[in-house]
């Protein structure tokens, strides 16, 4: 059993030393307070393993829960309609995107990030706190919208989150308390027991369909592993607005379990792979905010790893922006490339955007929205489509996954 010491477990030592602060003493202590714990638990390794140790101790009824889902479709069931949307703000009174996507027809709804603002309080931003209450808070204010037990009551949703219910605005791994962050990712939405739930991180994937109409999800955690972002030198400048591409030779978007289960995970047989990654993956010249392109080291390996694969029918989907748009590229890829980007469900900052990447089709869509993914097996054919708050097509586009195949 290894040697053992005791000390009593008391959530104000385990913050303590966290803070890199001196315990209180444990003198005192009734017998009834005071644990067996491994001599490796007594002298943790940095502040997060300090965390470790409380957060393993904290009770069930601490984490909010989402209303039961609908079970996902089965592995042979044939998908032909998938919604997307992220960038909900639970302390905004417009549902109407929310409501509308549960009024619709699909297979599936993924809601990829931003799923609250747990980071947030009203306008002040909230990321201090060892035991995230704000971001607990958020969720359990979600799980109470009646538009979201609508939502979970109508379609089997997948999910991955983004910085604002990771618990820290553009945060990566330097985030102190993303082991509890996850923890609340996992539990809320029922993950737990899953495979998700038993290696750090928030990634999975699921494939539904038989051979020849087989679609594999690919949900990446872009924030977990990731390596600090190169702030801008011109902060506002067009193009510069927040960060600039890194030159770092040590950044990192996914962690080295991350890549090498992706690399698996693309050499599975799918016909259609929907690769989501909350943050924009294919932008290169359009902005300066967060996106793959500033690690572009990363991105590139992103690319690379798909042809290294010969991942077939690849399509990426990501939100976050705040402003929904399509994209295709010819040469990232060794087929046409498009991502759909959808964002946001009821957290729009502008009427308009004058956004324009080299990849770009059209005009941002700033308003209210969300997204849908149309499968024609017939034609082998994907519509991915920007839709309104109440359900119109703004932009679209028709991308052939079957000739991306050589099929």
């Amino acid at each position: 059993m290894g040697q053992f010491r005791t000390l009593a477990v008391i959530p104000a030592a385990i913050l303590a030393l966290a803070s890199c602060q001196t315990p209180p003493p444990a003198t005192g202590i009734p017998a009834s307070q005071v644990a067996l714990l491994p001599d490796e638990l007594l002298s943790p390794a940095s502040a997060e393993a300090a965390l470790e140790l409380y957060y393993r101790t904290l009770p069930e009824d601490f984490f909010p829960r989402a209303p039961r889902g609908l079970p996902l479709p089965g592995d042979q069931d044939v998908l032909t309609r998938i919604l997307v949307g992220s960038c909900f703000n639970e302390e905004t009174p417009d549902g109407t995107a929310m409501s509308t996507v549960s009024a619709q027809e699909a297979d599936l709804f993924l809601m990829i990030g931003d799923n609250v603002y747990g980071d947030m309080n009203g306008r002040a931003y909230v990321n201090n706190q060892a035991t995230l209450d704000e971001l607990r808070e958020s969720f359990s204010d979600l799980a109470a919208r009646p538009e979201f037990q609508a939502l979970r009551a109508k379609h089997p949703m997948m999910v991955a989150w983004d910085d604002h219910d990771y618990g820290a605005n553009d945060a990566g791994r330097e985030f102190p308390f993303r082991r509890l962050a996850e923890r609340i990712h996992e539990r809320f939405w029922g993950l737990e027991n899953e495979d998700v739930g038993a290696w750090p991180g928030t990634y999975y994937a699921r494939s539904f369909g038989p051979q020849g109409q087989r679609v594999q999800i690919i949900m990446l955690d872009t924030r977990f592993f990731r390596s600090p972002l190169q702030p801008t030198d011109e902060w506002g400048a067009k193009g510069k607005e927040r960060y600039v591409p890194s030159t770092s030779e040590g950044q990192d978007m996914l962690g080295n379990d991350q890549w090498t289960w992706l690399e698996n995970q693309l050499q599975e047989e799918a016909d259609l792979r929907l690769i989501v990654s909350s943050i924009q993956v294919m932008t290169t010249d359009g902005h300066g905010f967060e996106a793959w392109s500033r690690l572009p080291a990363e991105q590139e390996r992103l690319y690379s790893l798909v042809a290294e694969t010969e991942a077939e029918g690849v399509v990426f989907v990501s939100g976050d922006r705040h402003t929904a748009f399509l994209y295709k590229d010819e040469t990232v890829l060794p087929y046409p490339a498009y991502e759909i980007t959808a964002s946001s469900m009821n957290a729009s900052f502008s009427q308009t955007s004058s956004e324009m990447d080299r990849a770009q089709i059209g005009a941002g869509y700033a308003l209210q929205n969300f997204g849908a993914i149309e499968i024609d097996w017939e034609s082998g054919t994907v519509r991915l489509a920007i839709n309104s708050d109440t359900g119109e097509t703004v932009n679209e586009v028709v991308a052939p996954f079957r000739a991306a195949a050589g099929e």
